[in-house]
C-alpha cells in the first residue's frame, strides 16, 4: 500500500507535541511491514535540520493557486531518520513557515490551509497517486474538504483520507477569507451546518468539522478518549458531529517507539537492565540521585515527567511534591510550564524546595535527564484532567517504573489498578488508578503505591514485572490503521 503522511509535526525534525511522535512512530511501523510511506510536512525556518539527511530540491515551481493569483513554492525531500519527507517551501510575502515557531501566529488558519492547499497540488502536479492520505489535527482539516470538492475532478479520484485527531481542543476557526483564498468559494454551501460552520458560532468555519464530515475515517488517539469525546464534554462540541458521522468514528491507542524507549538498549542510562534483570534498575536509582544531590536513602522515589499546566493537572502535581515528603518518599519532577503563572508558581516552589535532600524540581525539559528519571524511578504520576492518550505511563511501564494515574483517556486504557480492576486477571494488573480531581483521591492511591513499596516488596516487584510484560510499542496500533486502510479502499 501506498501512503502519504500530511502533518504540521513529525519528530525529531519538528517537534511541539505527541502529534509529531506519533506520525513518525506509525510511518516507521508500516514501512517496516512493506509498505510505502511518505510524509509531507512545511519547511519551518525553525525545523531541527540536523535532523534531516540528503535535503536536496524535489520539485521546482510548485505553482499553488491562491486567491485570484497563485504562489509558487520549492518541494525539498530529504530523509528524517530512515523516513522520506518532502518539505513544502512557499515563495510568498506571507513568510508562512518563517516565523520562528510552528504555532502561534495570528494567522495560523490561513498558513495551514495553504499548506493543506499546496500539499494537495503538490500530489496532483507530481503525478502521486497514493491508496491513502492520512492527516493529523486541524492544521490539515481542509485536506478532505479540498480533496472531496475540488482534486477529485482533477486526478485525485480514487484517494482514500484517514484523519487522526490527536487534540480536540484546538480546532482550526476561521471565517469565509479562507473559502476565497483555497478556491473552494461560496460559502453558503460551506456555511451550513452539515458542513463546515462551526456548532456553536454561526459566523465561523471549524477546520477540524470540515475534516470529520469529509474523510473516510476518523480517529483520535485512545478508544476512551473516542468515548469521552463523542458522549462526554471533551469533545470540545464536536460531539453531535461525531454522533452523525459515528459509523466512521475509532479510538486507536498511540504506540511509543521501543527503539528509543527501552531500557535493554537506552543509551542514556548507565545501567541496562530488562525484565528479567529488574534489580539493575536499582543501580539506576543510585546514579539519578547522585545526579541529583538528592540523599541515599530506604525510600521510594516518585516522579512526574510532563508540562506543568492545567490539562496536566497541575493543582495535584503540586500537591503530590508534598505528600510524598509527608509519606516517607522522594520527588522527582521534570517539565515546563506553559503559562507564566504556573512557571512563577513552580519556580517559587524550587527556591523554597532548593535545600531539601529528598526533591528535586527540575523545570525546563532534558530528553537526556527524562530517560534516567524513568529508569531510576520506582512510581510515577500522571494526574491529568484529560489525556488522549498519554504517552509517559507506557514509558513508565517500559521502565518497570509503576505509573499511578487518573481514569482518564488513554490512561484508563492503559494502566489497570492492582486492588481495584475487575476486567483484568491479578497478573494483568500494573498501576494504581484514582478517579476524582481532588487531593484525597490522589492521596488514595499514593497511599496505596507507597504501602505496598513499604511493606510488601516483592509484590512490588512483581508490579513492575507485570507492567514491563505489556506491549505498547507501534506493533498492535500498526495492524489497527492497516485494517481501517483497508477498510475505506474498498469502500
Amino acid at each position: 500500500m501506498y501512503i502519504v503522511q500530511v502533518a504540521s509535526e513529525c519528530a525529531p525534525v519538528i517537534k511541539a507535541g505527541g502529534l509529531g511522535d506519533v506520525v513518525y512512530g506509525l510511518s516507521r511501523e508500516l514501512e517496516i511491514r512493506g509498505h510505502t510511506v511518505e510524509i509531507v510536512l512545511p519547511k519551518y525556518d525553525c525545523m531541527r535540520y540536523d535532523q534531516i539527511w540528503g535535503l536536496h530540491e524535489a520539485y521546482r515551481d510548485l505553482r499553488v493557486p491562491w486567491y485570484d493569483a497563485a504562489i509558487y513554492c520549492t518541494v525539498f525531500c530529504g530523509w528524517v531518520h530512515g523516513r522520506q519527507c518532502f518539505f513544502i517551501e512557499p515563495h510568498s510575502q506571507d513568510n508562512f513557515f518563517n516565523r520562528g515557531c510552528v504555532y502561534g501566529a495570528h494567522d495560523d488558519y490561513m498558513r495551514f490551509a495553504f499548506f493543506s492547499k499546496a500539499a494537495l497540488e503538490f500530489l496532483q502536479q507530481s503525478s502521486k497517486k497514493p491508496d491513502i492520505i492520512h492527516c493529523h489535527d486541524w492544521q490539515t482539516g481542509l485536506i478532505p474538504v479540498l480533496l472531496y470538492e475540488i482534486y477529485k475532478h482533477h486526478g485525485l479520484a480514487y484517494q482514500r483520507v484517514c484523519y487522526t485527531i490527536h487534540n480536540f481542543k484546538h480546532q482550526g476557526m476561521s471565517g469565509a477569507d479562507v473559502l476565497a483564498a483555497t478556491g473552494l468559494n461560496n460559502p453558503e454551501y460551506y456555511f451550513e451546518y452539515s458542513r463546515m460552520r462551526d456548532n456553536f458560532n454561526p459566523f465561523a468555519l471549524n477546520f477540524m468539522k470540515g475534516g470529520i464530515v469529509y474523510s473516510n475515517f476518523v480517529t483520535t488517539v485512545s478508544p476512551n478518549h473516542a468515548w469521552e469525546a463523542h458522549y462526554g464534554e471533551f469533545g470540545y462540541g464536536l460531539g453531535h458531529t461525531l454522533e452523525l458521522h459515528q459509523n466512521k468514528f475509532g479510538g486507536i491507542l498511540n504506540g511509543i517507539d521501543y527503539d528509543v524507549w527501552n531500557p535493554e538498549v537506552d543509551r542514556y542510562i548507565p545501567y541496562n537492565y530488562s525484565q528479567d534483570k529488574i534489580d539493575d534498575k536499582q543501580k539506576n536509582k543510585k546514579a539519578l540521585r547522585e545526579r541529583l544531590l538528592l540523599r541515599d536513602s530506604k525510600h521510594p522515589l516518585i516522579c512526574f515527567i510532563g508540562r506543568l499546566d492545567d490539562q496536566k493537572g497541575v493543582h495535584l502535581v503540586h500537591h503530590a511534591i508534598y505528600y510524598a515528603m509527608q509519606r516517607s518518599a522522594q520527588f522527582v519532577l521534570l517539565g515546563s510550564a506553559t503559562e507564566a503563572g504556573i512557571n512563577q508558581w513552580f519556580w517559587h516552589e524550587k527556591d523554597f524546595l532548593n535545600d531539601n535532600p529528598d526533591v528535586h524540581l527540575e523545570l525546563g525539559f532534558n530528553e537526556e535527564l527524562s530517560h534516567l528519571i524513568y529508569a531510576g524511578a520506582d512510581l510515577i504520576i500522571v494526574p491529568s484532567n484529560y489525556e488522549p492518550c498519554g504517552l509517559t505511563q507506557m514509558i513508565g511501564l517500559r521502565y518497570g517504573t509503576i505509573p499511578i494515574v487518573r481514569c482518564v483517556g488513554g490512561l484508563a486504557n492503559t494502566v489497570f489498578d492492582r486492588d481495584h480492576d475487575q476486567t483484568h486477571l491479578p497478573k494483568e494488573r500494573n498501576g494504581y488508578v484514582f478517579y476524582q480531581t481532588d487531593q484525597q483521591a490522589l492521596e488514595s492511591a499514593m497511599d496505596r503505591a507507597i504501602g505496598l513499596w513499604h511493606s510488601y516488596p516483592q509484590e512490588f516487584r512483581l508490579l513492575m514485572k507485570q507492567g514491563m510484560a505489556y506491549d505498547y510499542s507501534w506493533k498492535n496500533p500498526g495492524t489497527d490503521y492497516l485494517k481501517i486502510y483497508e477498510f475505506v479502499r474498498h469502500k
